[in-house]
């Protein structure tokens, strides 16, 4: 469509453009195609027809140009004429105003209840890596209720570094607190475990040694006898580890094994007990108190399967890279249990010694 169909060509002896105190000639016909105006290039209005009028001449164009393009609807968004100011308001401002308002208040009181997921992580983080004090064992044997730490063998003997200290993983949503009584937070079920490399006791890998058949604490453990595993009370919450069967909703992550967490309640899938680590020597062990520091197997009384550490399939947990823990027994060509299942019980008293390499 050109100028002639919208009403807008311009003649010579139109009227003219006046501009303060100086009469201006009309716009001059368009006589060139350019890029410039690619809707419409014959409306493309040259300065050059105007001569050396100055600035007045040059608002004019401008004002000339922008008629066009608003009356043709054509390029009207594309003018470098600035319309509002900075400080003007647009559109419905108030409700943003309040809203950017309501949501500051938002965060601030969350963050005045500790609910922001940097306090939560901080708050996880400072009571899991808390210290905790080991059990001495006078004469080198496992007794109920000490704390203990449970180290994989094979990375004892092949990389101190290599992942395999048995410890909590939990995330925020993992810990909760009374708020009517405004108790202290503690760790809820169920959580999973995995193998760290860090050794120095704390509340994420210690455990205590917990009876299922009323034994009192300090009795010896022995080889074969059902005991429990739980975390240490106030923010651990006392869990306790428990595995069971492997179904194809409930497994381990990343080798599909029997899955090893930490629950709640404490029934029978929390059973455990000791193996003599040589299978030709178990049965002579049998009944025979457990030495700290020595290499055994924990077996699951209802799966009949061994906890089992597995350094190839690691899991990034908000403490790191670890390996999986689960529940089985690989074997060897020799039917012997291999690194994998081998623990070693540690006390506070013969963490600093060379564990013995039986």
């Amino acid at each position: 469509m050109g100028l002639e169909g919208a009403g807008l060509a311009p003649s010579d002896s139109g009227p003219e453009v006046l501009t303060g105190s100086q009469t201006l000639p009309r716009a001059p016909q368009v006589s060139s195609f350019t890029a410039s105006c690619p809707l419409a290039p014959e409306l493309y209005i040259s300065a050059a027809g105007l001569g050396a009028a100055g600035a007045h001449a040059q608002e004019a164009l401008w004002t000339w140009r922008r008629f066009v393009r608003v009356k043709l609807g054509i390029g009207a968004e594309m003018d470098p004429v600035r319309v509002y100011r900075p400080a003007v308001r647009l559109g419905n401002w108030r409700e943003d105003v309040t809203l950017e308002e309501e949501a500051l208040s938002e965060f601030l009181q969350r963050k005045d209840r500790g609910e922001l997921t940097v306090q939560k992580t901080g708050v996880l983080r400072q009571n899991l890596l808390k210290p905790v004090s080991l059990s001495v064992s006078p004469d080198g044997s496992l007794r109920f209720g000490d704390p203990v730490m449970l180290v994989n063998s094979r990375g004892m003997k092949r990389d101190p570094c290599d992942p395999g200290v048995l410890s909590i993983i939990a995330d925020f949503s993992n810990f909760t607190s009374h708020l009517k009584t405004n108790s202290k937070q503690f760790l809820q079920g169920p959580c999973q475990v995995g193998g760290a490399s860090s050794r120095q006791p704390c509340v994420r890998n210690t455990f205590i040694i917990t009876s299922v058949d009323e034994c009192e604490d300090g009795e010896i453990l022995r080889y074969e006898q059902n005991f429990a595993l739980r975390t240490t009370p106030d923010f651990g919450a006392e869990l306790y580890l428990a595995s069971d069967h492997r179904t194809f909703q409930k497994c381990a992550k990343k080798s599909r094994l029997q899955e090893v967490s930490l629950v709640q309640q404490k029934d029978f899938l929390c059973w455990w007990k000791l193996l003599y680590f040589d299978p030709q020597e178990r049965l002579e062990h049998e009944g025979f108190p457990v030495q700290v520091n020595t290499k055994l197997l924990l077996s699951h009384c209802k799966t009949n399967q061994c906890l089992a550490a597995l350094p190839d399939h690691t899991l990034w947990t908000p403490f790191g890279k670890e390996s999986e823990i689960t529940a089985h027994t690989f074997l060897d060509s020799h039917k012997a249990e291999q690194e994998s299942n081998h623990w070693i019980f540690m006390t506070s008293d013969l963490r600093e010694e060379e564990p013995s390499r039986n």
